[in-house]
């Protein structure tokens, strides 16, 4: 079998047409449903498998465990359970063997929830099988599962059923404009559970061969388009092209107070031409304002792409990559970057996205990605890249949901309720037309 060209940089262009379909508010669809999977709004197709990598299930079971987990949340609606809210944590911070006031409350939240086994007993302190209770709801929360109840645990503690119900309904909404990919092999990427799972599609049904967290573009500065796209190529050891909003906001007043960190950060100066322009020079800064030069940072250790990039063209220049600051990934919220997508386990991403070309095996993964010269790999076929958002899954049968950390939920919120009034006037005025006949 021959081997897939293997170029130095610059990469190489897709000689095929690109595919990138960015996704409306209402239309945003991800079904990281029973399992963690995907599901198609056509229920005669199937969904996508469990994270642990056990077989695929059909779409139908997918729908179902949604909507179970809506009518276990109606059902808890107006429980009394919620009427008052817990009370204050004793010095904002609850920890195991402490006493506190709300520990009855607080189990009976979590049996009702399903995070405690019914007829849990209240324990004098906060101590033993409530720990883990509250380890439980931390998981399904986004929460690190320390079992402390601090300033978030206890605010998502706090939060209505009702509150609930409304996300599993959006997530329903979402479900129902979702399709399979018609491709062997796909990527998604949940936003607001900051996590990718790569899935194996065969005869109609997919399975997730790995997942991985994720950090996504800033909420409140950078944040991460939702679109569709195709790989096509794979960067070993990349070059970083610093973008002009990041050169001009960023990088260029912190070389003018410290010129040093140009040579610091492996930094060079890039021409019109694509030729290296000479080293750090007031001059030179002044070219890359004017938008006559760049900056590029050289591959090595403190690449900001770390030592591999994972290309999906499309016109905000989004793609996967490395980092070399992977201590991030153990923050609960993950909202770090640019806009571009970091990926905590990029040789896992690479073995799958190259699944079908045995030659490139892990060791030579690794080699291309340490090698610190730019080589650009053109994958044999495309891998679809959805980047989407849903803030709540359904895995095992559990619930699980995330912030709305973009307000994504607001806006399909609201176009959901405009469009169930314009339904409800028009079926008013179609009523009062047939009276008049």
């Amino acid at each position: 079998m021959p081997t897939s060209p293997i170029v130095s940089h610059p990469p190489v262009r897709p000689t095929r047409p690109t595919r990138s379909r960015y996704l409306p508010a209402l239309c945003i669809a991800i079904g990281l449903l029973a399992n963690g999977g995907i599901a198609t709004a056509n229920t005669s197709q199937t969904a996508i498998g469990e994270e642990s990598l056990a077989p695929a299930t059909p779409l139908p079971q997918q729908d179902a465990e949604l909507n179970q987990a809506l009518a276990r949340y109606r059902e808890l609606s107006g429980n009394p359970a919620w009427q008052k809210n817990l009370p204050p944590i004793p010095d904002s911070k609850l920890t195991a063997g402490q006493p506190y006031a709300g520990i009855a409350l607080l189990v009976q939240r979590l049996v009702l929830l399903g995070d405690l086994p019914a007829g849990t007993v209240p324990p004098a302190r906060y101590d033993g099988k409530l720990v883990d209770g509250v380890k439980s709801f931390q998981e399904r929360h986004g929460l690190t599962t320390d079992g402390v109840i601090g300033k978030g645990t206890f605010e998502q503690l706090n939060i209505a059923p009702e509150i609930r119900v409304r996300q599993l309904e959006l997530a329903l909404e979402r479900l129902r404009t979702m399709q399979l990919p018609d491709a062997p092999r796909a990527i998604v990427v949940n936003v607001p559970e900051f996590r990718l799972r790569a899935y194996q599609i065969s005869d109609g049904k997919a399975e997730v061969k790995t997942a991985m967290n994720v950090i996504v573009g800033n909420a409140q500065k950078t944040r991460t388009p939702l679109f569709e796209a195709e790989m096509q190529y794979v960067e070993f050891s990349p070059y970083w092209n610093v973008p002009p909003s990041i050169a001009k906001g960023e990088t260029l007043p912190k070389l003018r107070r410290d010129p040093a960190y140009f040579d610091q950060q492996g930094f060079e100066f890039v021409g019109s031409d694509g030729r290296v322009v000479g080293g750090f020079s007031e001059a030179n800064l002044d070219a890359v304002q004017r938008g006559q030069m760049r900056i590029r940072q050289r591959p090595g250790a403190k690449n900001a792409l770390g030592d591999v990039k994972f290309v999906f063209p499309n016109p905000d220049n989004i793609y996967l990559h490395h980092t070399p600051t992977p201590q991030l990934f153990k923050k609960d919220r993950r909202d770090f970057s640019h806009g571009c997508i970091r990926v905590e386990e990029p040789v896992q991403l690479a073995k799958f996205v190259l699944a079908d070309e045995p030659e490139w095996t892990e060791e030579r993964i690794v080699q291309a990605m340490t090698k610190g010269r730019s080589a650009t790999l053109r994958l044999r076929e495309p891998v679809p890249v959805i980047i989407a958002y849903s803030t709540t899954v359904v895995r095992d049968g559990r619930a699980y949901f995330f912030p709305d950390i973009y307000g994504h939920d607001k806006v399909l919120d609201d176009a959901m309720r405009q469009r169930q009034i314009a339904l409800q006037s028009s079926n008013t005025q179609t009523i009062g037309a047939k009276s008049k006949d």
